[in-house]
């Protein structure tokens, strides 16, 4: 069984462990289908440091039987039936996947499950995240914040979204409507990312060491700031006009109310008061009201970009010039990352 190229066909994966194990973190394409629930895992634990091996599974068989195993032994079968490559694990591989192995293959269908479970599949995404920076040429691409970079990086063949698997646009007005996943779950998305990226370089998008509550792993972190960077540039209109868009537009088109939407874009603000300055910080969340109250929004993008957003940005970016191999707009980064995509060599060139 080779992990890596199970990990990258994306399983699918019935996880048997318990909700909040998932919670904790799984592999992309796992389904959560526990044999036992938090707390049925915790009685059977209990009865394990108590008794011994055997009476906890003993418990566990008195715990899920009858119409509670009927129900469960139903999920397991629709979903074999819908996908019957599916893969089943547990925690180590052990007797919770090898229980659902067995009852399944009683009613004639067999489904494999992963020796060593989940705790194999995450120590083989560790490995990739750990060798990852060393086999390819690594790019990472810069620009000022609103000059489309995500918009960019996603139309190329060799790019990774770290944004995308985090779930946060990276800034402190970055957060998604939805939660972002855990940090387990964040790396081992990012290993899957790897195993299914098949140019001969990675480009990614320049990134601080954490993206809204999720760090980047520390390898990768250190690679991106030895990588040659490329820098994308657009006037100001342009990038207050897509900020707008992404930021206000989008979210009140998906439903959100405006008044949230003004609290949580308030809340931003508040986080990032104490740099920006009191007086610089009380007229940008002036201009938030009016443009709440008008519909014009871009009198505060624009001040919130020329007092806070650009001269951090440039202050890091001179730290950075030596690494710069390229400055252009839109057409012509896009145009000079797909010949990177094309050219660059299968050694690592750093």
């Amino acid at each position: 069984m080779n992990l890596d190229r199970l990990l990258a066909a994306g399983g699918p994966f019935i996880d048997l462990r318990s909700p909040e194990e998932f919670a904790s973190g799984a592999v992309p394409g796992a389904t959560n289908l526990p044999l036992l629930s938090d707390d049925e895992r915790h009685q059977v634990g209990l009865t394990y440091k108590q008794d011994g091996q055997a009476a906890a599974i003993a418990r566990g068989h008195s715990l899920v039987s009858g119409e509670l195993r009927e129900q469960r032994m139903s999920s397991w079968l629709a979903f074999a039936e819908t996908h019957p490559d599916a893969w089943l694990y547990c925690w180590r591989g052990g007797l919770r996947s090898e229980t659902v192995q067995h009852w399944l293959a009683e009613v004639g269908v067999t489904l494999p499950r992963v020796e060593g479970g989940f705790k194999a599949l995450r120590h083989a995404c560790l490995a990739v995240l750990d060798r990852a920076p060393g086999e390819k040429p690594w790019y990472v691409l810069g620009g000022r914040t609103g000059t489309g970079k995500t918009l960019v990086l996603n139309r190329l063949h060799g790019s990774i979204d770290l944004e995308g698997l985090a779930n946060h646009r990276g800034s402190a007005f970055g957060a998604a409507l939805s939660p972002q996943p855990p940090p387990i779950g964040f790396e081992n998305a990012l290993a899957v990312a790897y195993l299914r990226h098949s140019a001969d370089c990675v480009i990614l998008e320049d990134e601080s060491r954490t993206i809204g509550r999720l760090a980047i792993p520390p390898e990768w972190h250190a690679a991106m700031q030895q990588a040659p960077l490329v820098i994308l540039e657009a006037d100001m209109a342009s990038r207050a006009r897509r900020i707008e868009a992404e930021y206000v537009r989008a979210p009140l088109a998906e439903g959100l109310a405006a008044a949230t939407l003004h609290s949580r874009l308030q809340r931003s603000l508040d986080r990032i008061g104490r740099r920006l300055g009191g007086v610089r910080s009380s007229e940008v969340r002036l201009a938030m009201d009016r443009g709440f109250g008008n519909g014009d929004h871009l009198a505060w993008i624009v001040r919130l970009l020329e007092w806070y957003y650009d001269p951090m940005y440039d202050y890091q970016l001179e730290r950075k010039r030596d690494r710069i191999i390229f400055r252009g707009d839109e057409p012509g980064t896009r145009a000079y990352l797909e010949n990177l995509t094309v050219s660059a060599p299968q050694s690592v060139r750093r």
